[in-house]
């Protein structure tokens, strides 16, 4: 059983990991399905996904940024309808600190932030302060540039002392290690091979000190792997998220929950 402690309460599951469940209130994503409302958050709910995580402001390579009071006014009304039917967990996409208090006063239970703590540090004391998780990603530079530099002398080194160090901050600043969950960021600043080289050497990221995200449902690089688009990218996913927790993930950000849920819990009966 795998337990994530939130600020009210600790969710658990019987899985090899928790499913995550991605929601955009955005006009920009890059999977075109991901995009929605409430409808959208209501088949997530009934499909049995662990958490919702939804984000106002896409981060694809070359996205664009949106204002607080803009990701403000996309969040908070589906929150709001969320939280009228169910309890499921919140996670909030967000690097703003006035959007992720917002939403916490709704219900939002996790940040889910891809600067790591950096763009706007009073996160930190706020996740202190609320007893709220907090994922923290590897990046290199903004959404908007960052795929213009994807080398790296060691990919994996790299990424582990960034998350080391960012993870440190987050413990000295209060958060508890075990509300400290880490994501290599696949895609983000990366090309195919370091990509690959994170999936492959997951088990070793932060010595196992924290629980791992994996967010690389129908990325660019699923693409480069099996020669699909994005719509057709959901096998190659399916096995790299295997792969992914089999390798020491324990959270899975996907798309496609009912699939991913079944594979887990065929994993569940074979896993060593």
């Amino acid at each position: 059983m795998i337990n994530l402690s939130l600020s009210d309460r600790t969710i658990s599951t019987n899985l090899p990991a928790f499913v995550m469940a991605i929601l955009n209130v955005t006009p920009d994503s890059f999977y075109e399905k991901s995009r929605g409302g409430f409808e959208l958050a209501r088949r997530i709910i009934d499909s049995g996904a662990d958490i919702i995580d939804i984000g106002a402001e896409s981060t694809r390579p070359g996205s664009d940024y949106v204002c607080e009071e803009e990701e403000i006014k996309r969040l908070i009304p589906v929150i709001k309808e969320i939280r009228k039917i169910s309890d499921i967990p919140i996670s909030v996409d967000t690097r703003k600190y006035s959007v992720m208090k917002a939403c916490f006063e709704y219900g939002a239970d996790i940040l889910n932030d891809v600067s790591a703590l950096e763009d706007d540090e009073r996160l930190c004391s706020f996740a202190s302060e609320k007893k709220i998780p907090v994922i923290l990603m590897h990046k290199r530079g903004k959404p908007s540039q960052m795929q213009k530099n994807t080398e790296y002398p060691d990919v994996f080194k790299e990424v582990n002392s960034y998350l080391l160090e960012r993870a440190s901050f987050a413990e000295k600043n209060g958060i508890q290690s075990e509300k400290i969950i880490v994501d290599p960021g696949i895609g983000f600043g990366k090309n195919l091979s370091g990509n690959v080289s994170l999936i492959k050497n997951l088990k070793e990221l932060c010595g196992g000190k924290y629980k791992i995200l994996m967010a690389l449902s129908r990325k660019s690089c699923i693409g480069e792997m099996t020669g699909r688009p994005v719509d057709e990218r959901l096998s190659g996913t399916l096995a790299a998220n295997l792969i992914s927790v089999l390798n020491g993930a324990s959270i899975v950000r996907v798309h496609d929950y009912n699939e991913t849920i079944d594979i887990l819990k065929v994993l569940s009966y074979i896993k060593p």
